[in-house]
């Protein structure tokens, strides 16, 4: 007589977190602004003010936006923060950087807020794969996170994890 198959690992206390399912909803866009430098490379603040203010800021409703710049200027901070107040009717987040970057930000933005509690003492697993863009500073802040209030943390699959910490 055969015995029982036994899903130990869906009786134990083990708490996976998923990463993908705090995915914030919503276009990314990268807005770049070497366009609106003289040959790509030189700032001038007149023609760079008028390209700002000629240009179609709508485009980016409900959006996040990361502005960069992809050529090998050297932009003075200002002219991110420019950009950046032509944003802010339109765009949900804005940063400078690249699109993982804003990926980063957004997932600080969501992970400062979650509360932790559930996780108390428990052995949490967490999801390594997933179907979204998780930049790989998202799991950084997560396990920091996570120490404080966790048992152990491991990273991967129940079947094949590796573990980070454990609670001396």
């Amino acid at each position: 007589m055969a015995e029982e198959i036994v899903n130990r690992v869906a009786q134990s206390k083990l708490v996976t977190f998923n990463l993908e399912e705090f995915y914030p909803p919503g276009e990314r866009k990268l807005l770049d602004i070497k366009d609106w430098l003289y040959e790509g490379i030189i700032l001038r603040e007149k023609e760079f003010r008028d390209a700002l203010q000629e240009h179609d800021w709508s485009q980016y409703q409900n959006s996040y936006v990361a502005i960069t710049c992809s050529t090998e200027a050297i932009v003075p901070g200002w002219a991110f923060m420019l950009a950046a107040t032509k944003l802010r009717p339109y765009a949900k987040r804005v940063v400078q950087g690249s699109l993982e970057d804003l990926e980063t930000a957004l997932y600080y933005g969501v992970l400062e807020k979650l509360d932790y509690s559930d996780y108390k003492d428990k052995p949490v697993i967490v999801k390594g794969c997933s179907n979204r863009p998780v930049p790989p500073n998202a799991y950084i802040f997560l396990v920091q996170k996570l120490q404080e209030v966790t048992k152990s943390v491991m990273y991967g699959e129940a079947c094949s994890s590796v573990p980070i910490y454990k609670r001396k």
